[in-house]
């Protein structure tokens, strides 16, 4: 088991490492590549960056819990996930190609060149704190998958993830991250499919899956049974608040600058091919695991759901398969950890710095920094990856996506008005969250319509004064 793992994380560590030969050692071919990356490259790598320890840990185990029901966030979150890219991608590559920015922040600040300073700071500081605590969850689903695989002491999995990170950020940088992303999203492709092959396989077939299934008591239900409004209204509630959680990516740093590095805009629609078939294979064959899990473990009222795919591959799978099954996981999560990372880092150097510095040593050094104080969360802090996750992305989408939806229509807002929105967006999602109210609604939803208002009523209070 633990030699597969082994080889497969030397060689994607390896792979990282080896993108130093390419390095222009400037800043922004630290934090983007030079905006030099292949489509495919840049979609595969996206594509692994959305889908991390989240999905390997966090989605199986709600769908674990949930049951046949669990389809529907799949179905709203990859939709909205399409109808944003669809209207903001390419808009993002040729921003950040005309402002020169090489950071998330600097490219909306600088939209229109109008350099307001005051909005990319803000954006800067919002960004790293949800962003760092974003990472922090992926290093707690990565120390998960080996406390159940390896037997390993959970805050173990956390350091030797940090570590790694650190290793091929400090050599290559963005492209480092992007090169291992390409390989850890075939990694994670491939140690699903054999889970979930196997699975069946063990079962019978589709069809004896099914039936055993269908005899344990709601799960293969299409609409939830806990929803907070019942009927149908609160179906259509359930589901457009995932599509908001999908649509929500326009506002994740750490994926919209993979558009930001793509070489040329009129590859967009390459990028976006390999992103979104990539994406519903592998969220389809997740979705499908999670649901097969419960049949191998039955006892749901003194099991953590989120261990459920490490602990289904020890039950099914030969040790050499387990050991893949585990580097999937664990790429998985590096594969986000590490874009986090460098968006935290770009937020520091880069938009927060008053010196500006080009200095690669110094970007470097700023990186391995940020990692640990990331570790010291996860090995502090809570350990529900599922709810540390939608918090986070729920948080950067608030705050950023009504200012990004603005920019794409071609306003041009007051910095002010900039400023007030992504406030306003940020603190209505949050006291959403605080007061329970995203198990009616999910977060994102009110943030961004709060900010979205925001920009509405300066809309008409400018028409009225000319």
């Amino acid at each position: 088991m633990l030699l597969p793992f082994l080889l497969c994380l030397l060689a994607i560590t390896a792979i990282g490492l080896s993108s130093a030969r390419k390095s222009q050692q400037t800043k922004k071919d630290y934090y983007l590549a030079s905006a030099s990356v292949k489509p495919w490259l840049v979609g595969l790598s996206a594509v692994a960056t959305n889908n991390s320890g989240y999905m390997f840990i966090g989605v199986i185990g709600y769908t674990y819990s949930a049951g046949l029901s669990a389809i529907w966030l799949m179905f709203g979150w990859i939709l909205g996930d399409y109808v944003a890219s669809l209207y903001v991608h390419r808009k993002v590559k040729v921003a950040s190609q005309i402002s020169g920015q090489v950071s998330y922040a600097g490219m909306l600040s600088n939209w229109y060149q109008q350099d307001h300073i005051n909005v990319q700071k803000l954006i800067a500081i919002l960004s790293f704190c949800f962003l760092i605590t974003y990472a922090a969850a992926q290093l707690v689903a990565g120390s998960k998958a080996l406390h159940v695989l390896l037997g390993w002491p959970l805050w173990s999995g956390a350091v030797v993830g940090a570590i790694l990170v650190c290793a091929y950020c400090f050599s290559g940088g963005i492209r480092a991250s992007i090169w291992t992303d390409a390989v850890q999203s075939f990694v994670m492709v491939f140690a699903m499919t054999c889970l979930l092959a196997v699975a069946l396989l063990n079962q019978g077939g589709f069809s004896q899956a099914y039936a055993q299934m269908a005899n344990i008591p709601n799960y293969l239900d299409w609409f939830p049974q806990d929803l907070f409004i019942s009927g149908a209204a609160g179906m259509v509630v359930f589901v457009l608040s995932w599509f908001v959680a999908g649509f929500s990516v326009i506002g994740q740093p750490h994926i919209m600058v993979r558009f930001m590095a793509l070489d040329s805009e009129h590859h967009i629609k390459q990028a976006r091919a390999w992103y979104y078939v990539w994406f519903v294979i592998f969220y389809s064959f997740a979705t499908c695991v999670g649901l097969l899990s419960r049949l191998y473990i039955p006892d749901i009222s003194t099991f953590d759901a989120e261990l459920a795919l490490p602990t289904m591959a020890m039950v099914l799978l030969p040790p050499a398969l387990v050991g893949m099954v585990l580097a999937g996981i664990f790429a998985a999560t590096l594969s986000t950890a590490d874009s986090l990372l460098l968006s935290c880092s770009s937020a520091v150097t880069h938009d927060l710095s008053n010196k500006k510095t080009s200095n690669t040593i110094w970007l470097k050094l700023t990186t391995v920094f940020i990692t640990g104080c990331a570790l010291g969360i996860a090995l502090m802090g809570n350990n529900n990856v599922f709810d540390m996750v939608i918090l986070a992305w729920s948080g950067l989408a608030s705050a950023f996506a009504p200012l990004l939806i603005v920019l794409c229509l071609g306003l041009r807002p007051q910095q002010n008005t900039c400023l007030i929105a992504i406030i306003v967006g940020f603190i209505t999602a949050l006291l959403w969250r605080i007061n329970e109210l995203h198990q009616a609604v999910y977060e994102g939803l009110p943030g961004i319509l709060a900010g979205l208002l925001v920009f509405t009523l300066a809309g008409i209070k400018a028409k009225r004064g000319k």
